[in-house]
């Protein structure tokens, strides 16, 4: 995926990002993986008691409260298998569901249907579970703090979980290595200092915005003066944080980082800095509860 659909404008963190849906590019090759490790040669239990000929429906069954993302990979899982299978019902990945809910139904060759509930639903459950806590933290950020992903992904699959995360409300930090300059400590340490690393990076690529980890308010003064456009404030206290914000205001954008709960959110909003980044929407979010339902259609 390029850098441009990561929803990080060039211009900071996570400002004005929009929700787009995602290429057929990014998810397909997976879908297409991940039959090849679940089916292999053949779905052997599918195959031997289910008639080649049955048709049948199934129905995606809220079984916890919801964010829906993914259900067009979903669908493609589905239809990677046979064509024919459709999608019934007008449901659209950012929806809400409550427990008993009826997602959406699948309909087309039953065998299709088995073969394909659990990497549909592996896929259905991960990205609703990660799109369903980015809502969480949104929520209770209030537009207060833009909230923001991390590159704590699962190997492989940063597209899906990045657009989960946007499909929750939250904004996705950079994309990759590639499309924005991160200077952490260890970067710094290497350069030989916030000053030297940042003049670095300015001159290696001068169109790409420029953050720098500071992990003490004597290195949010050094990246100040280096010129770095946003400062990312790791594990500093509320009062620290408060203290940067206002050293740079008019400066750099602030963002904050470490340790961050939906219980914090209250106290880091109070700040005034303008985004946090959250790597649990990621690492950490619960799968979603949901379950396919399949009978032999009539």
């Amino acid at each position: 995926m390029a850098p441009a659909e990561s929803g990080r404008p060039a211009g900071g963190a996570g400002e004005g990002a929009r929700l787009e849906p995602l290429r057929e590019g990014a998810y397909l090759p997976l879908v297409r993986r991940a039959l090849d490790e679940d089916v292999g040669a053949g779905d052997v239990t599918t195959l031997a008691v289910v008639p080649e000929h049955a048709r049948g429906h199934g129905s995606l069954l809220a079984k916890s409260p919801l964010v829906l993302a993914g259900l067009p990979i979903a669908l493609a899982v589905f239809q990677t298998l046979d064509g024919t299978v459709e999608l019934v019902g007008d449901a659209r990945d950012g929806d809400v569901f409550e427990p008993g809910d009826v997602i959406a139904r699948m309909q087309g060759p039953a065998r299709a249907l088995l073969t394909g509930e659990r990497v549909a639903l592996n896929f259905l459950q991960r990205l609703s579970g990660i799109a369903t806590l980015a809502r969480r933290f949104a929520e209770a950020a209030d537009g207060r703090l833009t909230v923001l992903d991390t590159r704590k992904t699962t190997p492989t699959l940063r597209a899906l979980e990045k657009y989960a995360v946007r499909v929750g409300g939250g904004r996705n930090h950079r994309f990759g290595l590639y499309d924005a300059f991160l200077i952490k400590d260890n970067h710094i340490r290497l350069a030989g200092g916030i000053g030297a690393a940042v003049a670095r990076a300015r001159a290696a690529r001068p169109d790409l915005a420029v953050e720098v980890e500071a992990q003490s308010l004597s290195q949010v003064d050094e990246a100040l003066a280096a010129g770095a456009d946003v400062l990312l404030v790791d594990n500093l206290p509320p009062a620290d944080v408060r203290e940067a914000v206002g050293r740079s205001r008019g400066r750099a954008k602030v963002e904050i980082s470490g340790g961050v709960t939906l219980d914090r959110l209250e106290a880091l909003a109070a700040t005034g800095a303008d985004f946090v980044s959250v790597g649990a929407l990621t690492h950490s979010a619960p799968a979603a509860d949901i379950s396919f339902e399949i009978e032999i259609a009539a």
